[in-house]
């Protein structure tokens, strides 16, 4: 049996970070591949959660608004409230993640703490072809065109 799920997409809130061990919950807003009667796009929310090392690395470089993408499984449980009424949850469990923009694009999110120096011959341009971000342009997106 295979319980396998990718998906990229903006995060809608910034993760909420506890200690039981380290778990972040959030949501992902999904765009959906094809438009409504409209022509516009729609969006599918999607609740996630995500434990230890990876909750806390979500939690310090992921805020509102961050396009990432991530990979675990669908997972399904439910409880009952006080009232006596039964409550079910399907929700997301991420085994890891991957921001899929530069910190510049991010613009919200800490810088890391500066590495210790190395070798200062090798320098960083804008023709670096090792680095994927090094001659990327600002996307146009307008307000409305964003899910959240």
């Amino acid at each position: 049996m295979i319980n396998n799920v990718t998906l990229v997409g903006c995060i809608t809130h910034d993760p909420e970070l506890r200690y039981t061990p380290a778990v972040a919950t959030f949501s992902l807003a999904v765009n959906r591949q094809f438009k409504n009667a409209n022509g516009d796009r729609e969006a599918d929310f999607i609740n996630c959660v995500i434990w230890r090392q990876q909750a806390e690395n979500l939690a310090t470089w992921a805020k509102k608004g961050a396009l990432i993408g991530i990979t675990g499984r669908i997972q399904t449980r439910n409880y009952e409230k006080q009232q006596g009424r039964r409550v079910y949850v399907t929700e997301v469990v991420a085994d890891s993640f991957q921001m899929l923009e530069s910190r510049q694009e991010r613009g919200n999110v800490p810088t890391p703490p500066p590495a210790a120096p190395q070798d200062t011959q090798k320098q960083s341009s804008a023709s670096d072809p090792l680095d994927p971000f090094a001659n990327s342009e600002p996307m146009d997106i307008q307000d409305d065109q964003l899910p959240f």
